[in-house]
């Protein structure tokens, strides 16, 4: 593979979720010639399933996604064929030939490298940026290192890195974590420079439930898709896509899915443990539990808008609540209970508390329910 070159976008991360929502947005707008060009996906970790997934799409052929739900009370059952992943690569086996093509190559860095995907790890010290090196385990410091190699050959070369991964600012708090660990590697302070000034770290958020994986490859998720980025100045976009939306008011659209959606589903899997419900209830089958849905409905009337409306937003929290709800009723998308209740305690952490925090000082708001969830 020594005359192997990397396309213009590099993606770490096999996931479905990107599958059915990034790739898809760039393979649909390469048709419309709104794209940079195609992309190569980077397989992270050692999973015997994301090496299925690498080795399905490392021939380029492409794989369905199938949106099914409701738009606006209309009936959605289609499939579309993605396009946009012209090879896949294992950082492991791969890792020269990842570290060659980085340099010259690449123009934007996409990463959806799961919960634990910015821990650190003790293993990866600083001889790992020489030629001859393995690969870093953490994807941080694969990232360090790939970053090091650029700028060595040519410290002036753009670059736009967007972490996906769901982590509020997440453009700024991967590029912190890099300066950082280059600091603890006793890097030349001119690459902190770098990394600071002269590549782009796009804060993002993205949101699409897809619930089921195709065999060997591909995705079933529901329409709703969006992809919100704090716009920047000299940040170079993968595509341009209706679902691609540059923002100045990013935090906006975190507090609406975090406070709405991933809340709603956290309230979901407290209730589903606390009642012992069906290991198999899905999210639509609770929505259609009249006691259980009336709890939510409480709880998001009562205990959530009134903090959006306190902050000059209820208008814009009633419309995206109503495609949450829309969402949620969604029949096509088996989104089992039991998967979202993973990690539970720590979820309601993120989703409860900042809330709880946020409505201190709301004249007449209690927000019991939330209080007691936390105190379980």
């Amino acid at each position: 593979m020594t005359d192997f070159t990397l396309t213009p976008i590099l993606q770490f991360g096999t996931s479905r979720f990107f599958q059915a929502h990034v790739d898809l947005f760039i393979s649909q707008a390469l048709g419309n010639g709104q794209a940079l060009g195609k992309v190569t996906v980077v397989q992270t970790t050692g999973s015997a399933d994301s090496a299925e997934r690498v080795q399905a799409l490392a021939s380029g052929a492409g794989y369905p996604v199938r949106i099914q739900g409701l738009d606006n009370g209309q009936v959605i059952d289609e499939q579309y064929w993605s396009c946009s992943i012209k090879t896949a690569l294992q950082a492991g086996p791969d890792w020269r030939v990842i570290r060659r093509g980085f340099m010259g190559d690449v123009q934007v860095v996409i990463s959806n490298t799961g919960d634990k995907g910015y821990v650190l790890d003790a293993a990866d010290v600083p001889a790992l940026l020489a030629e001859d090196a393995s690969a870093p385990i953490s994807f941080p410091a694969k990232l360090l290192v790939l970053l090091h190699d650029r700028w060595q050959r040519n410290p002036h070369a753009p670059l736009s890195l967007f972490p996906c991964e769901l982590v509020s600012r997440n453009g700024d708090v991967l590029r912190d974590l890099l300066i950082s660990l280059a600091r603890g590697w006793g890097l030349d302070s001119a690459f902190a420079g770098y990394l600071r000034e002269t590549c782009r770290w796009a804060n993002s958020l993205v949101d699409r439930i897809v619930s089921q994986p195709i065999k060997p490859v591909g995705a079933v998720a529901e329409p709703y898709a969006i992809w919100a980025i704090e716009r920047q100045e000299g940040l170079l976009l993968p595509c341009v896509h209706p679902c691609v939306v540059l923002t100045d008011e990013l935090e906006q659209y975190e507090h609406f899915k975090l406070f709405m959606l991933n809340l709603g589903h956290s309230w979901l899997a407290e209730r589903w443990q606390i009642e012992q419900r069906s290991a198999d209830e899905t999210v639509y089958e609770a929505m259609n539990d009249p006691l259980l849905r009336q709890s939510l409905e409480d709880l998001w009337a009562q205990e959530v808008l009134p903090v959006f409306a306190a902050r000059g937003q209820l208008s814009q929290a009633r419309d995206y609540l109503a495609s949450v709800r829309e969402r949620f009723l969604n029949p096509f998308l088996k989104h089992r209970i039991a998967d979202i209740a993973q990690n539970h305690e720590e979820k309601k952490r993120r989703r409860f508390l900042p809330l709880l925090e946020m409505g201190e000082g709301i004249t007449g708001l209690q927000q019991t329910r939330l209080r007691s969830a936390l105190q379980r």
